[in-house]
């Protein structure tokens, strides 16, 4: 499982123009089952995606992808994280 935090760089007034490709970036990982919660690092400061489903390599080529990276609007974090416990609701997360 992996959190990838997407923090605004010096290049944030591109994101605009580039909001609608970034948002069919992030559909696609949705559609492939692989993002399962995105939102928004608050104050205005980036975005976070909650994925899991594949390894390090793979989220690192897809994060590339993304339109807010390539473009350096963003810089990107990627964390990986092995579930030890977790609650009822989320059980499928440990898998």
């Amino acid at each position: 499982m992996f959190i990838i935090f997407l923090r605004f760089s010096e290049h944030r007034a591109k994101a605009a123009e580039l909001m609608a490709a970034h948002n069919a970036w992030l559909s696609r990982g949705f559609d492939a089952g692989l993002f399962l919660l995105a939102g928004s690092l608050q104050p205005n400061a980036g975005g976070a995606i909650l994925a899991q489903g594949t390894d390090r390599v793979m989220i690192e080529a897809l994060v590339a992808e993304d339109p807010f990276v390539a473009e350096g609007v963003v810089t990107a974090e990627i964390h990986e994280i092995s579930p030890g416990r977790v609650d009822a609701r989320l059980a499928f997360l440990k898998g």
